[in-house]
């Protein structure tokens, strides 16, 4: 497991490409036979990757987390991005199809993904955060969410939301967590920008082509950056950065935040007027 420490605005206005990169950029989580995981300083989460082709691959405790197990004080999502999978989650087995959603609570010992079928492996996205309580496993498919729609036409910004993990579909102490599905000849998502100041949030892209790419922007309204992202690769994004993107071409991506409190909309928006 990787620590990644965050860069505050201050430093943020002096690094160069390859330091923003370097700071907010998790770009190697999907690799076959691995898990890749990323602990960051900022709101204690962890964001990895875990593709099982022929082999078990298992959240277990660590040094970074102090504990016997990966679960002891934690709760976490796992969205499968690629082809059915099944997770152990103590002794019962939960079958993953693409873009199903399994939130774990606090307390479970034993998390294991394997793939059904090796030629086509399951890609589970991994989203940890510490939790105070227990709430109970729940696996959440697409017609279980939440749906927003969102955005028109005219502002290329016409998208889907569907929330997994949030109060009224699936309870968790901190964990927020769903997908946006951008419609085809829409490339913008969350414009105009906000930032959360009660919480952190983490984009990753994924259904961007092969000769496609999404730029990324952050900072804050006043001086941002940009950093350009290729498919299944995520952006950590602090309480103090904006978080918006634009595509060469459609794609979606998974958010998932923590920190203060739950609530999807609490939100401060950005003037377009003041972006810089």
């Amino acid at each position: 497991m990787e620590t990644r420490i965050f860069a505050d605005h201050v430093r943020v206005k002096r690094m160069n490409t390859d330091e923003l990169r370097q700071v907010f950029l998790a770009d190697k989580l999907f690799q076959k036979e691995q898990l890749n995981l990323l602990y960051l300083d900022t709101e204690r989460a962890i964001v990895g990757g875990a593709v099982p082709v022929n082999e078990t691959l298992a959240l277990e405790g660590s040094k970074e987390l102090a504990s016997g197990f990966f679960n002891e004080r934690r709760e976490t999502g796992i969205l499968n991005l690629g082809g059915t999978g099944n997770i152990l989650v103590d002794d019962m087995t939960y079958t993953m199809e693409n873009l199903e959603c399994l939130y774990i609570g606090r307390g479970v010992k034993t998390i294991q993904m394997t793939s059904v079928n090796p030629e086509n492996p399951a890609e589970f996205y991994i989203l940890s955060y510490p939790a105070h309580k227990v709430y109970p496993i729940k696996k959440i498919v697409q017609n279980d969410a939440n749906r927003i729609d969102l955005g028109s036409d005219e502002a290329c910004n016409k998208r889907t939301i569907f929330q997994y993990i949030r109060p009224g579909v699936c309870e968790s102490c901190q964990l927020v967590m769903g997908i946006t599905i951008l419609a085809e000849g829409s490339n913008w998502n969350t414009m105009p920008p906000h930032t959360h100041a009660r919480r952190t949030e983490i984009y990753l892209y994924f259904d961007v082509k092969e000769d496609s790419r999404v730029f990324h922007f952050m900072g804050q309204p006043s001086e941002t950056r940009h950093i350009v992202i290729k498919n299944k690769e995520a952006v950590l994004s602090p309480s103090w950065s904006i978080h918006a993107g634009v595509g060469t071409s459609r794609y979606s991506f998974v958010w998932g935040m923590g920190g203060e409190n739950q609530e999807f909309d609490d939100m401060d928006f950005i003037d377009i007027r003041e972006i810089r």
